[in-house]
């Protein structure tokens, strides 16, 4: 399918595709094994030039939109899903950082990003609000020219690796919807404090920690827009990119999954019969059924994509549906090629194995998949999402 893509676009993908095949893929064992943080692929992707993906040109990044980050996770999620996962809350940290950003963002934060010489990252999610992201309750108070937040977020991708860090506050206790505020907050910002490293089923190397704003005080000029109005950002950038990285990731996972067990299938072969697995109808049936529900999915996450590109009316449906649809797919296909692989696949810390506990992440980590779901319909209604 990649030989639709725009030629500039096809070269990026090349060149992630070198970079998974010769640092991330053969350390994604050992991140998953020890829960690692993947400094050497990130560092890799950087040197390689991609850490601009989402940086605007004319500030020396790739400038690409969401299908270039559709199809890039992909190709690193094949390698290793929490390198993609890390890779792709960077880029969505830098499309938010540069959508109104001011000559001080693009000086201290965009042309660094493109450069590859930072890392940024988004800091939404908060266990009182849980799956929705877009209800901060983080605060955030004017202090003369600066702003003092006081809150903790949860499962912060990159967490206590990044340079900074894009976080979502409320400017009043009572805050709803249009009071949703972004802000950068730099690493070295004092009263941040960090929980304990991650240690979980799957995602194993994201270090999705939690952030504990403990009356942190950031410049004013660190705010992304107008003080207030940052509902604009949830649905025209964070959720588009959030959510398109997020599919493509998931959809590299199933790939990988049913590559895998395609080639085990090509290579078992029978003592009785000579016969390879391969070689089964009722298998070939099977794996038929798994080819055309990745297919589908890749195919409405680039549709999607492309549609966001082009600022279409539709947009928003499919890239709610893309994700939702993405980790229905993951998991349907990671769990079908468990049982494909039989035993080769149930080994402790098979590349399937991994598969398997990755892609089952995509319907928990928010937005989740039935809330994802529930908001296609009403938008495809015509109705408010919330």
């Amino acid at each position: 399918m990649d030989e639709y893509l725009p030629g500039p676009l096809a070269r990026v993908v090349e060149r992630a595709d070198r970079v998974a095949t010769s640092t991330i893929g053969p350390d994604a064992e050992r991140v998953d094994r020890e829960a690692l943080w993947p400094e050497h692929g990130l560092r890799a992707l950087a040197a390689e030039g991609l850490g601009g993906l989402t940086v605007p040109a004319h500030l020396g990044g790739l400038g690409h939109g969401l299908l270039g980050l559709a199809v890039v996770t992909e190709t690193l999620g094949r390698a290793c899903a929490s390198t993609a996962m890390c890779y792709g809350m960077h880029c969505v940290g830098a499309a938010v950082i540069a959508a109104k950003a001011t000559p001080l963002h693009q000086e201290r934060y965009l042309r660094p990003i493109a450069r590859g010489e930072h890392l940024t990252t988004l800091a939404l999610s908060e266990s009182g609000t849980g799956a929705h992201f877009f209800l901060p309750q983080t605060r955030m108070d004017r202090d003369g020219d600066a702003f003092v937040l006081q809150g903790q977020k949860q499962f912060v991708t990159n967490g206590g690796h990044a340079d900074s860090y894009v976080v979502s506050t409320c400017a009043a206790e009572d805050a709803i919807g249009g009071e949703f505020s972004c802000l950068v907050v730099d690493n070295d910002t004092p009263a941040v404090q960090w929980g304990q490293p991650w240690q979980g089923l799957g995602m194993r190397g994201n270090s999705s920690r939690s952030m504990l704003l403990d009356g942190a005080h950031v410049p004013a000029a660190h705010l992304l827009g107008e003080e207030g109005d940052q509902v604009w950002y949830v649905f025209e950038v964070v959720a588009p990119y959030f959510l398109t990285a997020m599919a493509g990731t998931y959809l590299g996972v199933a790939a990988t999954a049913l590559e895998q067990v395609m080639q085990h299938m090509r290579e078992r072969r029978h003592a009785h019969s000579g016969q390879t697995l391969a070689d089964v109808d009722v298998l070939q049936h099977r794996v038929g059924q798994l080819w055309m529900k990745l297919e589908k999915s890749r195919l409405l996450l680039r549709h999607a994509a492309q549609l966001g590109d082009m600022g279409a009316a539709t947009a928003l449906t499919a890239i709610l549906a893309c994700k939702a649809d993405a980790g229905e797919t993951a998991v349907a296909v990671t769990n079908e090629a468990m049982t494909l692989g039989g035993g080769m696949a149930y080994r402790e810390n098979s590349t399937l194995a991994r598969c398997l506990r990755d892609a089952r992440a995509a319907h928990v980590m928010s937005p989740t998949t039935d809330l994802l779901t529930t908001w296609t319909g009403r938008n495809a209604l015509g109705l408010a999402l919330f």
